[in-house]
């Protein structure tokens, strides 16, 4: 199955896509009382803004162009590094979500204007349920493709900063709108990170330990 995943890389993507939406999907269908409502009080200060809907969206497009990209010009095992904690966060939110079924009341009654961002917020409401948000997927991967590209090789140096600096933004900004168009809690996002965080550290440990494998099993046919 490694070998198999290391010389397919796309279509390893691919088959992810199809078990992640089928999951997702089936999770909207079925979770439609939620068994744990997540609010806290800092939900309550945050205003309601429509225009936070360029950077949710945008989320959707940075995922791929930066796996594509990595897949490109970054070393191998730097694509396999964001993989591994990318999807292994998304597939345990998943199980959370089906084997606790959360959701939010934080959505406004009525989303006002005929504007382009108010349709598009009212269309996010038709298509995705304000249910299996915690952790918030969106926050986890944000997080997980900042620390890549402050990580990865291909964005190293001085030339390349503005990329890590717009990176740091763009995750922020992500952040900012799963609370500000009241899909996500203030618990929902902090799940994201602290989940983002702890994988990217289990990631690290697990290439760190495949370095060292690595380096004996050269020193041992150096030494044959």
């Amino acid at each position: 199955m490694r070998n198999w995943c290391k010389h397919h890389p796309i279509l390893f993507m691919g088959y992810y896509l199809v078990f992640y939406l089928a999951f997702f999907g089936l999770l909207e269908k079925t979770v439609r009382t939620p068994d744990l409502v997540l609010h806290c009080a800092v939900d309550d200060l945050i205003p309601f803004c429509k225009y936070a809907i360029i950077p949710y969206y945008i989320w959707f497009a940075w995922i791929p162009l930066t796996l594509f990209y990595l897949l490109r010009f970054a070393p191998r095992a730097e694509f396999w590094r964001l993989c591994l904690p990318l999807f292994a966060g998304m597939t345990l939110a998943l199980i959370f979500c089906a084997a606790v079924p959360n959701g939010v009341y934080l959505r406004p009654a009525v989303v006002f204007g005929s504007d382009i961002f108010a349709r598009a917020v009212r269309a996010l409401y038709r298509s995705d349920t304000p249910t299996n948000v915690f952790p918030s997927i969106h926050v986890l991967n944000a997080v997980t493709l900042d620390m890549a590209y402050q990580r990865c090789s291909c964005f190293a140096g001085r030339h390349r900063r503005w990329v890590r600096i717009a990176a740091h933004l763009l995750a922020l900004a992500i952040i900012l709108s799963t609370m500000l168009l009241k899909q996500h809690s203030f618990l929902d996002v902090m799940g994201g990170i602290l989940l983002a965080v702890a994988l990217d550290r289990a990631a690290t440990r697990l290439s760190c330990a495949a370095d060292r494998r690595t380096d004996v099993r050269r020193l041992l046919r150096e030494w044959r």
